[in-house]
C-alpha cells in the first residue's frame, strides 16, 4: 500500500477486501497491522483507482468487522475524507444523467460502485454511536441519497438500491453474514429527527418516494411482467421510509395512503423450500459460473430479504400502543408501612421510561380502534411465515447446507412472530369484539402457533441453534397475547402446559418468565379444564414465597404469578374454583404476605424500570390482602 507504484497500491487495497471475506482471523490479524489507517491513509492517493479500491475494501471491513471496526474508522477520522466524495459524486451524477456522452469517461464506475461504497460505509457508522451519527447528520445526505431515488428511471436499479444499502450483521456459525435489505435513507429517518427533518422539508422528496411506492413500472420505464425483487425491495424500503417520516406534512398525497395495510400487507409472501442438491465448495475454486440451484437460491435469498425487511416495517404498524408516560413523582411516606428505612426522595423527578409497560397487557392505555381495525387480517399472512423449514435452522449435528437461505427463513420467522407479538398486544389492549368472539379463529391461531414450535423444536443448545431458542422467547410473548385476546376459551392441553412451566423454569430472563406465567394464567381460567387448572395453580403457588422463605423466582415474576392468582380465582361460581378449595388455596395465599411485602419493599426505584415495577407491585400485594379478606368474607 506504501509502494511508489500505483498499481502495487490499487491490487494491494484489492487483497485486503478478499482476505477478509468471511475470515474473522485474517481480519483481525490485518487489523491488528492497523489496516483501517493504511486504508484511510489511500483515499487521499494521487491516483483514482487507488481511491476507488481503499473505498471498497473500508465499506467490506465495515459489513465484515461491524462495530468495532466502524468505531476505529470513526475515531481515525475517516469522514474527512469522506465528506469530499460527496460532491464530487453529486456533480459527477448530474453531468452523467444530463449528457452521459460528455461525461468523465470514469463517471459509470464513480456514480455506480464509488457512491455505494461511500454510503454504505456512512450508514454502518451511524449505526456505531451518537457522536457518529450527528457527525453525518451534519452533512446532510438527504439530498445526495434523494438524487439517486429521483433518477432510479435512468439508471441502473442496482445502485439505486445499493445507493442506500443498509445492512445487519448475523452471525450463524460465527462467520458474519450480511444482509442487504434497506435503504441507507430508511436507517437515517428511523427515529433521527435531522434526516426526517431534512426530508419533510422538500414536497418534491416525499412525492418521489411516493411514486416509488405506488409504481408499477420497470426500472426504465416499462410494464414489468415478473416483478423484479430489487423493485419490490426499492418499493418496500420506500413504504418504510414514509412510515419513518409520518405524520407527513400537509398538504401531501401520501397522507391518503395507507401505507401499512395497502403497500406493505400484499407485500408478504409465505416461504417455499427450494429443492436442493447438497452445496459444496471444498476441492474446487469459486467460479463465476453458478448451478441452477445456487442461482435459484439466491433469488430465494433476495426475496426472503424482501419479505423481512416488509415483516420489520409492519412490526412497527402493529406496535399501535402509544409510548408509555414519564413516571410522575411520588410524594413520600405515603405508604409508611412498606417503605420502612427507603429514602423516598431518591430518584425523585427523574423521567424514567417503563419499558415493561408494553408486557404487561392490563396496563396499556387504550388505542384508537380505527388504528387497529384492520390488524386482525394480518394474523393469517404472518402465520404463514412463522412455520419453519427444514432449511430454517442448520441440523443440530451438522452445518446448513446453505447459510444465507438459513439465516433469511430464521429471520422471517423471528421478524414474523415479533409482527404477531405486537398486533395481539393491541388487540388485547384494545378489544375487537367479533374477533374475541370469534372461538374457532382463536383455537386455529393457537393450534398453529403450537405446530410451528413443535416444529422448531426444544433443542435450543449447540452451535448455530441460537435462532430456535430466540423463536421461543418471542413465541410466548405470542401465545400471552393470544391467550388473552381468547382467554376463556382456550383448553390447557398438559403437553403444552408443562413446556411453558419448563420454560419459564429454565430461563432466567424475568421478562420470559412473566411471559410465560401469564399465558399459564390465561390457560388456567378455561371453565372445564379442571384438571388444567389445577396444574398451573399449583405451579404459580409453588413460587410464592412460604415460611419465610423467599420466592425461588425473581420479584417480577412472583409479583405476575401473584396477580395470575387472583384474577383467576376472583370468581367461585366458575367450576374450577372447586380447586382453591379443595387445595386450601387461602392459607397458602394469606402465609405469603408478609414475605410478599418484603419482595415489594426491596424493588429499587432508582434502577431502569424500577420505579414502574415497584408501583405495580404495590398494587398487588394490595388486591392480594383485599383478596384474602373477600375469601374469608365468602366462608367457603
Amino acid at each position: 500500500m506504501e509502494s511508489s507504484d500505483a498499481s502495487e497500491r490499487k491490487w494491494a487495497c484489492v487483497a485486503v477486501s478478499n482476505l477478509i471475506q468471511n475470515d474473522p482471523s485474517t481480519r483481525r490479524l490485518l487489523q491488528g497491522k492497523n489496516i483501517v489507517g493504511a486504508l484511510i491513509t489511500r483515499l487521499t492517493d494521487s491516483e483514482e483507482e487507488v481511491i476507488v479500491e481503499a473505498a471498497g475494501s473500508l465499506r467490506n471491513l465495515c459489513i465484515d468487522g461491524g462495530y468495532d471496526i466502524c468505531a476505529e474508522m470513526y475515531n481515525k477520522n475517516i469522514l474527512v475524507p469522506w465528506k469530499t466524495f460527496i460532491p464530487k459524486i453529486s456533480n459527477t451524477l448530474a453531468q452523467y444523467l444530463e449528457s452521459p456522452a460528455t461525461a468523465p469517461e470514469n463517471a459509470q464506475n464513480l456514480v455506480y460502485d464509488f457512491a455505494d461504497n461511500v454510503i454504505t460505509t456512512l450508514w454502518c457508522l451511524s449505526e456505531t454511536s451518537n457522536k457518529a451519527l450527528n457527525a453525518i447528520n451534519e452533512i446532510h445526505l438527504v439530498p445526495f441519497l434523494m438524487s439517486f431515488l429521483a433518477a432510479r428511471e435512468k439508471i441502473p436499479l442496482a445502485p439505486v438500491t445499493a445507493a442506500g444499502t443498509y445492512l445487519k450483521f448475523v452471525q450463524m456459525n460465527k462467520v458474519a453474514k450480511v444482509l442487504y435489505s434497506a435503504h441507507c435513507l430508511y436507517v437515517l429517518t428511523d427515529d433521527n429527527y435531522p434526516a426526517i427533518s431534512d426530508v419533510r422539508a422538500d414536497a418534491g422528496y416525499i412525492s418521489c418516494l411516493l411514486d416509488i411506492v405506488r409504481s408499477t413500472e420497470g426500472p426504465n420505464g416499462k410494464a414489468k411482467e415478473i416483478p423484479d425483487v430489487r423493485t419490490t425491495t426499492l418499493n418496500v424500503l420506500c413504504s418504510g421510509i414514509l412510515r419513518n417520516l409520518s405524520p407527513l406534512p400537509p398538504p401531501s398525497a401520501a397522507s391518503f395512503v395507507d401505507i401499512d395495510k395497502d403497500i406493505v400487507l400484499p407485500l408478504l409472501q409465505p416461504s417455499h423450500e427450494p429443492q436442493i442438491k447438497k452445496l459444496s465448495l471444498k476441492n474446487t475454486p469459486k467460479s463465476d459460473h453458478k448451478t441452477t440451484e445456487e442461482k435459484d437460491l439466491e433469488r430465494l435469498e433476495a426475496t426472503l430479504r424482501t419479505v423481512q425487511l416488509a415483516l420489520e416495517i409492519l412490526t412497527g404498524a402493529c406496535a399501535t400502543l402509544p409510548d408509555p408516560e414519564n413516571d410522575i413523582p411520588e410524594k413520600s411516606g405515603e405508604d409508611g408501612e412498606d417503605d420502612e428505612g427507603e429514602d423516598d426522595d431518591e430518584g425523585e423527578g427523574e423521567d424514567e421510561m417503563d419499558e415493561a409497560d408494553t408486557e404487561m397487557l392490563d396496563d396499556a392505555s387504550p388505542t384508537n380502534a380505527a388504528s387497529t381495525s384492520f390488524l386482525p387480517t394480518l394474523v393469517e399472512p404472518l402465520l404463514a411465515l412463522v412455520h419453519p423449514t427444514s432449511l430454517s435452522f442448520p441440523p443440530l449435528a451438522a452445518p446448513s447446507p446453505h447459510p444465507p437461505t438459513t439465516s433469511a427463513l430464521s429471520a422471517i420467522h423471528i421478524s414474523a412472530l415479533e409482527c404477531l407479538n405486537n398486533l395481539f398486544l393491541s388487540l388485547a389492549t384494545n378489544p375487537n369484539p367479533s374477533v374475541s368472539a370469534d372461538h374457532a379463529a382463536g383455537r386455529k391461531v393457537w393450534d398453529v402457533l403450537w405446530a410451528a414450535l413443535a416444529a422448531v423444536g426444544t433443542e435450543t443448545t449447540g452451535l448455530g441453534q441460537e435462532r430456535r431458542q430466540e423463536i421461543w422467547n418471542i413465541a410466548v410473548g405470542v401465545l400471552w397475547g393470544v391467550g388473552n385476546v381468547w382467554k376463556g376459551s382456550l383448553v390447557p392441553s398438559e403437553e403444552q402446559v408443562k413446556v411453558l412451566i419448563q420454560l419459564c423454569d429454565v430461563t432466567s430472563d424475568e421478562a420470559i418468565q412473566v411471559k410465560c406465567i401469564g399465558t399459564l394464567e390465561c390457560l388456567a381460567q378455561h371453565p372445564q379444564s379442571i384438571d388444567g387448572n389445577k396444574l398451573i395453580s399449583q405451579y404459580l403457588l409453588s413460587i410464592l414465597p412460604s415460611n419465610g422463605t423467599p420466592s425461588p423466582a425473581g420479584t417480577e415474576p412472583l409479583i405476575q404469578a401473584l396477580s395470575a392468582l387472583i384474577d383467576i380465582y376472583s370468581d367461585e361460581g366458575l367450576p374450577y374454583d372447586v380447586n382453591f378449595r379443595q387445595g386450601r388455596y387461602l392459607a397458602r395465599l394469606a402465609s405469603s404476605v408478609d414475605e410478599v411485602k418484603k419482595a415489594v419493599r426491596g424493588i429499587d426505584r432508582r434502577k431502569q424500570g424500577g420505579r414502574d415495577l415497584r408501583r405495580r407491585a404495590e398494587e398487588v400485594r394490595d388486591n392480594l390482602v383485599a383478596f384474602i379478606q373477600y375469601r374469608k368474607d365468602l366462608g367457603l
